[in-house]
């Protein structure tokens, strides 16, 4: 069942883009399950919006990739703890060109 959640951290924007950056590296822009990422700079932070396949996988790469580079940049300092996660029911998806924009 698709599942999304907007995630709401109160850390630098610059985390974001390090965080980013290195999970295209890590995982090559190939991530099983995810269907749409997009972030945002906010008054307090930064946001992410992502639509998974399942909340199964969202779990899995959180749990996973997310938490050990989250935790390489920021020298264990900042985990997966320090966000809000807002998980919503998502009713319609158009993707009419898909890619990664940098």
């Amino acid at each position: 069942m698709t599942w999304g959640v907007t995630v709401d951290v109160a850390a630098p924007v610059e985390l974001y883009d390090a965080l980013h950056a290195a999970l295209l590296e890590r995982t090559g822009a190939a991530v099983d399950g995810l269907l749409v990422h997009v972030a945002r700079e906010t008054d307090t932070g930064f946001q992410v919006i992502e639509v998974w396949e399942s909340r199964a996988e969202y779990d899995r790469y959180a749990d996973g990739v997310l938490s050990a580079v989250l935790s390489e940049l920021s020298g264990g300092r900042a985990t997966r703890a320090d966000q809000t996660e807002r998980p919503f029911d998502v009713r319609g998806l158009v993707v009419p060109k898909a890619g990664i924009a940098v």
